[in-house]
């Protein structure tokens, strides 16, 4: 079951990957898609979702180091773990694919062996206890085992998702073969491992060693010198997932302040050209989670379950917008609706299953989300919060009160400064409608009082019939935006996109395009941070 949702995302992630292959996953998805705010939804779940990612990660890689060698104190060499992949990061040092490319070998080699001593030691030693497990009393009806079963197992094939966060660091046709090799390899070993473990270990013995399972089940069927090489395997992909959930967080959280909706604080840059700020919070937020559950995480894989779960509906419902909202760009594949409503369906219900497998997780879930949307949404709608402030100012000080006009002159000069921020939208139709359109989102999702509407025009090309009388009426329509229509000769393409941003001093990410036909010479991509918003 699991294997057959993981098949239809394979082409939701395609097409979604394929339309717009740009980094940032389910957050810049949303982002080209549909509101800011839902984009920006989706990327607190994907921060907490690599948050829990890390801090699980590096405790299970140490547990399972502890495997190996029992003086290990598993909670400050978690500490340790994620210290050390911080300074990585902060100076620098990224994925490499060559050592990713080694990993992923070794652990193929290591399950296979695992896999084949297991099935050896199943066959010389009888059924008996695979027969006694199926033996053991299932709670409630078939299907409702099969129903939790399949929303247990949905936690199984995570990590599927994060390919998509670094789509522009591949190369052109390499996303497509990352997913198909990912889901030959969680369709192959992921059940048989699973069958393996309810073969040869008992129940209740597996409840006892499930810190380090996979190496328990090595030194049953293999002995010490296969414990010892699952246990270094499961500690090297382990640490490789704290790795990638720092580089992830990185990209994303810096996108996020780009785009306003983090602190513009956390940008500011090392003689490396790393935001290092960002690494240090991301440490600091899971160092803290550690020594506060004190290395027990079964509060934190409720935060991990249903963020990683959200993360993909919310890719499947980016699926869905992209063909309402954005269907003429152009992409290599297809999902049927059909396949869609099935993947969305599914994800849904496995949410629904580990709420009621774990109903405490939804809290501790919840008590992690307020506070990181309460922070961006602050971001997001500080220009009206500021306005609020000043609003009720008015009314609940007096004018004469010193320090509320120190407050209120900085607040002013603060919301000012946001409102400052000039946007750029490309367009060479007279299209009075679609102007509307655009001019409707940034009101909802930026806060701005300026806007350039561009039309590059080639030698001999002229201006759009009605487009300036078009925008004469969008000025009396919105007095409190002042929008500039501009003529700028040349080609439209990533080289003048560019030269704008920088004799504008207007970065990239603040300009938008409607969305291009089959026809159009340049992918989204080639464009750069360019938003498709219409």
């Amino acid at each position: 079951m699991v294997t057959g949702v993981l098949f239809l995302f394979r082409k939701i992630y395609g097409e979604m990957v394929g339309a717009l292959p740009l980094n940032g996953g389910a957050y810049n998805a949303l982002l080209n898609t549909t509101k800011k705010s839902t984009a920006s939804l989706a990327a607190a779940l994907t921060v907490l979702s690599y948050m829990a990612t890390a801090v699980i990660s590096a405790s299970e890689a140490v547990k399972y180091a502890y495997s190996i060698w029992g003086q290990i104190p598993i909670l400050p060499v978690s500490i340790a773990l994620l210290l050390l992949f911080m300074g990585l990061v902060i100076i620098g040092i990224g994925e490499s694919s060559k050592v990713a490319i080694a990993i992923f070998l070794f652990h193929l080699v290591s399950l296979t062996l695992l896999s084949g001593f297991c099935l050896y030691y199943f066959f010389n030693n009888g059924f008996e206890t695979l027969i006694s497990n199926f033996h053991v009393p299932v709670k409630g009806s078939i299907v409702q085992a099969l129903f939790f079963g399949f929303s247990a197992a949905m936690l199984g094939i995570s990590g599927f998702e994060s390919s998509a966060n670094f789509v522009e660091e591949q190369k052109p046709g390499v996303f497509p073969k990352t997913l198909r090799n990912m889901w030959i390899v969680v369709s192959v070993f992921n059940p048989l491992i699973a069958f393996l473990a309810l073969a040869l270990i008992p129940i209740d013995v597996v409840n006892s060693n499930q810190d380090a399972l996979l190496s328990f089940l090595g030194e049953i069927s293999g002995g010490n010198w296969l414990s010892f090489l699952i246990g270094l395997d499961a500690s090297l992909v382990l640490s490789g997932a704290v790795l990638t959930s720092f580089v992830g967080v990185g990209g994303l959280m810096e996108r996020m302040a780009l785009d306003r909706i983090l602190p513009q604080f956390l940008l500011k840059k090392n003689r490396r050209n790393t935001s290092y700020l960002i690494y240090i919070l991301f440490f600091v937020l899971c160092t803290s989670i550690l020594i506060v559950t004190g290395g027990n995480l079964a509060k934190l894989a409720g935060v991990y379950t249903i963020a990683f779960l959200s993360v993909m509906a919310l890719f499947g419902i980016g699926n869905l917008l992209l063909k309402v909202n954005r269907s003429s760009l152009p992409r290599p594949e297809r999902a049927s609706w059909l396949a869609l409503f099935i993947a969305i369906t599914a994800i849904i219900a496995a949410i629904i299953g580990n709420i009621f497998l774990n109903p405490s997780y939804l809290l501790i879930f919840i008590e992690y989300l307020i506070p990181t949307l309460g922070v961006i949404f602050f971001m997001l709608y500080r220009g009206y919060i500021f306005k609020l402030f000043l609003v009720m100012g008015m009314y609940l000080f007096p004018e004469n009160n010193r320090l509320f006009r120190r407050i209120n002159q900085k607040v002013k000069l603060k919301l000012a400064q946001i409102s400052s921020q000039q946007f750029v939208f490309f367009t060479n139709h007279d299209n009075v409608e679609n102007l509307n359109k655009v001019m409707l989102y940034i009101k909802k999702n930026e806060t701005t009082r300026k806007i350039k509407i561009v039309t590059v025009l080639k030698e001999g090309d002229v201006v759009a019939k009605n487009l300036k009388n078009d925008i004469d009426v969008l000025n009396r329509a919105y007095p409190a935006l002042h929008i500039e229509f501009i003529e700028e000769p040349g080609e439209f393409g990533p080289d003048k996109i560019e030269e704008l941003s920088k004799r504008w001093k207007i970065p990239i990410h603040f300009m938008f395009i409607g969305s291009p036909g089959d026809s159009f010479p340049f992918s989204v991509q080639d464009l750069g941070e360019v938003r498709v918003i219409i």
